[in-house]
């Protein structure tokens, strides 16, 4: 893989769909140089839309990078998998009141807003749960194959909005929503995965920017088997950034792991970073 630079990237494609965690975002708060790489971006007038595995909607993901000092016109919107999988709950036959079991991160709740559901505090009592992130920095999947047993026992359907295995926290890399959502199925319960790299959000990432050709699109992220494989899937160009999940690897290793997941990306950047002043 031959590395490559931002500033280059910049003007070969016409729209850029940026992953958050690893990419802008680094457990514990930004890298330095994010904001005003994604705003010198912008200010190239071509769409910047934030394509993020976050089970969070995209208002609490926007809100988050204000805070972490991102300017609101460096990006048109985040695009959550807890965005779009909220849009695909509201066009579904659920009944009022369905019992639901929401599990997220920061007590945050805006799966469910303004959806019929009534929230239940444990995974037997519900008829759907929605699993938006990981609490796997204060719980182990020991603890989570226990709460979730019975629930894979009675078949009930778990919706994951965030198929990361693995996720940046501040004490490190610990199993992401997509581990839990993995050992959900091997208890024999039924899962749907929405986020990179099932193709739901890409869809929903192109009626966005209507008139753009898929391989004028670049992806980029830290992931191979998240951001890479999705973006090839889509049609669109890929970008392989160095830092986040994968930062220590070896690039020998690195790119074998690409290979392994049939991931190559088109191309390698040191970080999200201008390197012209």
């Amino acid at each position: 893989m031959k590395m490559t630079s931002l500033d280059a990237l910049a003007a070969r494609y016409e729209a850029f769909l940026i992953d958050q965690f690893g990419v802008l975002l680094n457990g514990a708060g930004c890298y330095p140089f994010a904001p005003g790489a994604l705003a010198r971006l912008a200010a190239f007038g071509k769409p910047v839309i934030l394509l993020s595995n976050s089970g969070k909607r995209a208002g609490p993901n926007a809100q988050r990078l204000l805070d972490l000092g991102f300017a609101r016109d460096s990006f048109r919107l985040v695009l959550s998998s807890g965005e779009a999988a909220f849009r695909a709950l509201h066009h579904r036959a659920y009944a009022p009141g369905t019992p639901v079991w929401l599990h997220a991160r920061d007590g945050d709740r805006s799966a469910i807003d303004g959806l019929a559901f009534a929230p239940v505090d444990t995974p037997a009592e519900a008829r759907l749960l929605i699993l938006a992130g990981s609490q796997a920095d204060r719980l182990s999947l020991k603890d989570y194959e226990t709460l979730l047993a019975p629930a894979a026992a009675q078949g009930t359907p778990l919706l994951c909005t965030n198929p990361d295995l693995e996720m940046l926290t501040p004490q490190g890399i610990r199993p992401g929503a997509g581990q839990i959502g993995a050992l959900y199925q091997k208890l024999g319960g039924p899962v749907e995965f929405i986020g990179k790299p099932h193709p739901l959000i890409y869809a929903e990432a192109a009626r966005l920017l209507p008139g753009i050709a898929p391989d004028r699109i670049l992806c980029i992220g830290d992931s191979p088997a998240h951001d890479i494989l999705g973006g090839q899937r889509a049609g669109h160009a890929t970008a392989l950034v160095r830092t986040g999940l994968h930062a220590e690897m070896p690039e020998a290793d690195l790119a074998a792991l690409c290979a392994a997941e049939g991931a190559m990306p088109d191309h390698l950047l040191p970080g999200f970073a201008f390197t012209e002043a």
